[in-house]
């Protein structure tokens, strides 16, 4: 069984190791213990909304893209196809291209930051 906080923690560890980042570094920039990040990493404490927030904001990643990451991972270990794009239904049912301002926010950086 896939848990959640199991799969968010490892997730911000990747992302904070990628930056080549501490705990110490992060918690303070987070303004949350260094304990509880380092629980919140090994999927020992579920964090609020809030604290990912903060966390994310530390790391200078967007939330959506960090939990976009855990429902990528989630998927996978479901056994669940993950488009790489959007399904053209659901743009259309939406009256725009998301395809389109997703490439958009891309080449904003967005993803660069993130990982």
């Amino acid at each position: 069984m896939v848990v959640l906080r199991h799969e968010i923690g490892d997730v911000l560890r990747d992302v904070r190791q990628r930056q080549g980042r501490t705990l110490r570094e992060v918690s303070h920039n987070a303004r949350v213990s260094l304990g509880y990040l380092s629980e919140v990493e090994r999927g020992q404490k579920e964090a609020s909304s809030e604290l990912l927030s903060s966390i994310c904001s530390a790391l200078d990643v967007p939330l959506s893209i960090m939990l976009r990451e855990v429902s990528d991972r989630l998927a996978i270990a479901e056994g669940v196809a993950v488009p790489d794009t959007v399904p053209q239904e659901f743009a259309a049912r939406y009256g725009r291209d998301l395809n389109e301002e997703l490439s958009d926010e891309l080449r904003k950086g967005l993803m660069s930051n993130a990982f």
